[in-house]
């Protein structure tokens, strides 16, 4: 006999909480200091490395590779190349230089989980999907981390990615093969709240485009629908 056929729609339950995930996910740089946070739920990271293990990746090639600093050391200098970043980045922006330099971008010192998120070696080989587009693997990342942030929100847990580093000074400090690639520091832990908007949005930094700006049909409009590109700071 042919068994029943199921309704592969979710329930209404289930769909609604899908959308408060992602409407709630917030990029966090805001933690509770790690002498006062209350421990993480058993197997947390674990799960968040697994809901990033089940993301699509271009030619099931899964380029993503985890390293997890547990070195106070290395936490420390990974820091500091991070806030050597965020300076220059605030002297390369042309107006609110003094703004940028007082936003928080990260809380590698005080989250309970920090990871570095690597695009493995050899990729070169891997052509499906690649070929003309090579940056499909780091975009196969992307939609890993993507995972990890929905879960860890559906668990009240922050996340937060952090891109703000020179890739060759932190690709030596972790001792990566030389075609490996860092593309994420990633701070995972209890936060105090999680923000009402995204934290640049709110500080006026930007606001989330209408749907009208970024879907066209058949081809790009040229009469003035489509949002210009953004003015460097």
């Amino acid at each position: 006999m042919t068994p029943p056929a199921t309704d592969p729609r979710y329930s209404d339950a289930e769909i609604a909480a899908l959308w408060r995930a992602l409407r709630e996910r917030r990029d966090m740089r805001h933690f509770t200091p790690r002498a006062q946070a209350e421990p993480l739920p058993d197997g947390l990271l674990e799960r968040l490395i697994e809901a990033a293990h089940l993301a699509p990746s271009v030619g099931f090639m899964q380029p993503w590779r985890f390293i997890r600093v547990r070195d106070e050391a290395l936490r420390a200098r990974l820091h500091a190349e991070v806030d050597a970043e965020r300076l220059r980045t605030a002297a390369a922006l042309p107006s609110r230089n003094e703004e940028f330099r007082q936003v928080k971008i990260e809380g590698i010192r005080e989250c309970q989980e920090l990871l570095v998120v690597t695009l493995m070696p050899g990729r070169t080989s891997h052509l499906v999907g690649r070929r003309t587009l090579p940056e499909m693997d780091i975009a196969s990342v992307g939609c890993a981390i993507q995972n990890m942030w929905l879960a860890a929100r559906a668990e009240g847990i922050g996340l937060g990615w952090v891109s703000f580093f020179d890739p060759g000074r932190v690709a030596a400090l972790l001792d990566l093969p030389a075609d490996a690639q860092p593309v994420a520091i990633l701070c995972i832990g209890r936060v105090p709240a999680f923000y009402p908007r995204p934290m640049f949005e709110s500080a006026g930094w930007g606001a989330r485009l209408p749907l009208s700006a970024v879907l066209f049909d058949d081809r790009w409009p040229h009469d003035g629908r489509a949002a210009p590109t953004p003015t460097a700071y």
